[in-house]
């Protein structure tokens, strides 16, 4: 339940969380190069207030509001990287009750409202059931591997009870991780001119076939999701040459590890059996993201989803749905910490540079976030 205290400061920092998530949309921020955004977010922290402030080696910000080790620790992030490499302002704009920017929902919303939760506790020193961390973290998207999310279990992992993302939109609740392996598969052969060489190997014509042949399997039906995909091909020289080299990435994920390790062992099969053609296959993993352990009955972790699920209908007015998907959740729920993942805000066109949210959805994700926050208060 939200003081008096918190609901005067929410209503007198309405503008200010909308003023500071179109600062925030102005930084660039792709993954792994986070440096202007996290020193954004630090100096602006300080200047509210907050003592002992810093940006860890994962370029993560992290705000020990309370911290004292071996006492149980909750912990609220929200991821700073964006999926857009521009290092430069994509700009935003507001119109017709909507606010345009790539990533203004996915993640920056999020941060923004983050960062006012952080900067109350600094103003008001509430007492608190334990230690409270904020952390505006970096490289949860794609190839960014859940770098910020694993440094942050790593420094507080032994003392977490609870792990709540700030991400993605108030209508759903992410308290089942799905889980993700992803490959560069490159393969080699002698290659050579195109008429005078016509039948060696081509190594387009060979992954074209490896392609194929894991496109076959049949994922299981088992209750769980399973997917794989082809997300990029290159390879060749000229339109002359029979292509000595070609690669492509190749991901699968899966809600459920059971059917993770099921389709890997395809996949490792599959590249076995194209090996002993005489093809020189070479892998490299470039991402692997956990699933959440199977048949998670930890009580804790009920009643979170279900305080989450309770103060967004509260607020929101609806009922979000629970839904699995790959967030920073990821690690704190493979390791049997209970985490979720929850959205302050609603708008659509995610990872695309048409992304938008409604401006006055940030007023009921601050309440969301406010009421979630004040649950680590002292009554």
């Amino acid at each position: 339940m939200l003081t008096e205290e918190m609901e005067i400061f929410m209503e007198e920092n309405q503008a200010e969380v909308k003023a500071l998530l179109w600062k925030l949309c102005e930084i660039p921020s792709p993954s792994h190069h986070e440096e202007r955004r996290a020193a954004f977010i630090k100096e602006w922290l300080e200047m509210q207030g907050a003592e002992g402030v810093f940006i860890d080696e994962a370029k993560n910000v992290i705000y020990p509001y309370h911290y004292e080790e071996g006492v149980p620790t909750a912990l609220f992030m929200a991821h700073i990287d964006t999926v857009f490499p521009d290092m430069e302002s994509m700009g935003v704009r507001e119109e017709d009750g909507k606010m345009f920017s790539p990533g203004v929902g996915d993640d920056t919303a999020n941060v923004a409202i983050l960062m006012m939760m952080a900067k109350y506790v600094a103003k008001y020193h509430p007492k608190t059931n334990g230690n409270l961390i904020f952390a505006a973290n970096a490289c949860e998207e794609g190839l960014g591997n859940l770098k910020g999310s694993r440094a942050l279990n790593s420094r507080y992992g032994e003392d977490l009870v609870q792990v709540v993302s700030f991400d993605g939109y108030m209508d759903s609740i992410c308290t089942r991780a799905v889980g993700s392996v992803r490959y560069r598969v490159e393969v080699r052969t002698e290659g050579g001119h195109s008429y005078f060489n016509f039948g060696k190997k081509n190594a387009l014509a060979e992954l074209s076939a490896l392609i194929q042949a894991l496109y076959q399997y049949q994922v299981p039906q088992d209750g769980s999701k399973t997917t794989y995909n082809v997300g990029m091909v290159k390879g060749g020289t000229s339109i002359n040459t029979i292509a000595q080299q070609a690669e492509m990435l190749y991901e699968f994920r899966s809600d459920n590890l059971e059917s993770m390790e099921k389709v890997r062992d395809y996949f490792e099969e599959t590249l076995e059996k194209f090996r002993k053609t005489g093809l020189d296959i070479r892998t490299e993993i470039i991402g692997e993201r956990p699933c959440g352990r199977k048949g998670n009955e930890d009580p804790r972790q009920k009643e979170l989803a279900e305080l989450c699920r309770r103060i967004i209908t509260k607020h929101y007015g609806k009922e979000p749905v629970f839904a699995p998907s790959s967030t920073d959740c990821n690690i704190p729920l493979s390791l049997g910490i209970p985490a979720a993942t929850i959205g302050l805000c609603l708008g659509d066109g995610e990872h695309t540079r048409e992304e938008w949210i409604y401006t006055e959805s940030l007023k009921p994700g601050f309440a969301i976030a406010a009421d979630l926050v004040s649950e680590r208060f002292v009554r």
